[in-house]
């Protein structure tokens, strides 16, 4: 089993290295990412290696990110979007074309059984970082008889009336309501967008809110009994991540009609500053005992394949997904270069979101 993280962020001396672990030094490494997503160890052993800082902001959602990029935000050197937005980003010129002759352990230690949960296997200007998969994290004492927690339809049951949450993410919600309906969950086609925005709206009824951060530790406190979300989140919650203990009363199940894998990738900023660092860290985490570390942290799937094949046995199955598994997933393609669908899916949120 892995160390509690409490423990782990103790040993380390807490994870203030992410900003004084190098002292003075002037060389820095700017990093934009989602919460709680690199092992404390990863960063002040990086700093180490070489003798520099590391400083981390963090962002709630693809959205959110893209955003402040967009509005202007810069200092960053790598960035964390999921797949989805990586096109996107690269044509309007926001990251670099990616030299692999800097980063020779991506070739080296990728995991190809990863390749169809990525949109971009040519990694021209991304390097995936680590995989997710959306589904229900749950109260099991809280599912009443008669009701499928392993199917879209358990988050318009009466039973859970006020006790459910739902990503604050577009592409997440709206893709969730077309593979309800058994559509792609890329669908351009309005009148399945529509259809998706009514199945939405039932599960609305239910909500307490829209929310793609504090959900697992408002499950954690049995506020929520049924909150969607990502793998990863769960587990760290199930394994005893957060409180240094496990949660044998939440489960995590993924709906059987379909759920959405996201890859978060690395990519590097045309406007960084420390290129030279950027690449030197994406070539660090596809380290084998690095990738070890970070998964054993994150408590998801990197595509590092020694470093998969080095983990705890039951570690390994409760994170990595059977190929079975992986056949009922969906990845998320993106809208923003089509501006006709892009039209359709804003249309379809700000409906979602201004009905009372």
């Amino acid at each position: 089993m892995t160390i509690p993280r409490i423990i782990r962020q103790a040993m380390a001396v807490g994870s203030l290295a992410y900003l004084a672990g190098c002292g003075n030094n002037s060389r820095v490494l700017h990093i934009y990412t989602w919460s709680d997503y690199i092992a404390p160890d990863v960063i002040t052993q990086f700093e180490k290696d070489n003798n520099c800082k590391v400083v981390i902001d963090t962002f709630d959602s693809n959205e959110t990110m893209y955003a402040k990029l967009k509005a202007g935000g810069s200092g960053y050197d790598i960035i964390m979007p999921s797949s989805y937005l990586v096109s996107t980003m690269a044509n309007e010129g926001l990251i670099l074309e990616l030299d692999h002759s800097k980063i020779p352990n991506v070739k080296k230690n990728f995991d190809p059984s990863f390749k169809t949960q990525i949109l971009d296997a040519s990694f021209k200007y991304n390097v995936p970082y680590a995989v997710t998969y959306t589904g229900f994290m749950y109260i099991k004492d809280k599912v009443p008889a008669g009701v499928n927690i392993a199917s879209w339809k358990a988050l318009e049951a009466v039973e859970f009336k006020g006790k459910t949450t739902l990503l604050d993410d577009m592409s997440e919600i709206i893709g969730a309501g077309l593979m309800s309906l058994g559509y792609s969950i890329n669908s351009k086609n309005p009148a399945e967008i529509d259809a998706a925005v009514a199945q939405v709206l039932k599960w609305k009824a239910n909500a307490r809110k829209f929310d793609s951060e504090s959900y697992k530790n408002e499950v954690a406190s049995k506020a929520t009994w049924v909150g969607l979300g990502y793998s990863t989140d769960a587990t760290q919650v199930i394994l005893g991540e957060e409180e240094g203990e496990e949660r044998n009363d939440i489960g995590f199940v993924l709906p059987d009609e379909g759920f959405t894998i996201a890859c978060d990738e690395m990519v590097i900023s045309s406007k960084s500053e420390s290129p030279d660092l950027a690449y030197k860290f994406i070539d660090f985490v596809y380290q084998t005992e690095v990738a070890k570390t970070n998964m054993e942290y994150i408590m998801g799937p990197m595509p590092v394949k020694p470093a998969i094949e080095a983990l705890d046995d039951d570690y390994r199955k409760q994170i990595v997904l059977a190929p079975e598994k992986i056949s009922k997933g969906q990845p998320l393609d993106t809208i923003e270069n089509d501006p006709v669908a892009k039209k359709l899916y804003d249309d379809a949120w700000d409906r979602i979101k201004a009905t009372k």
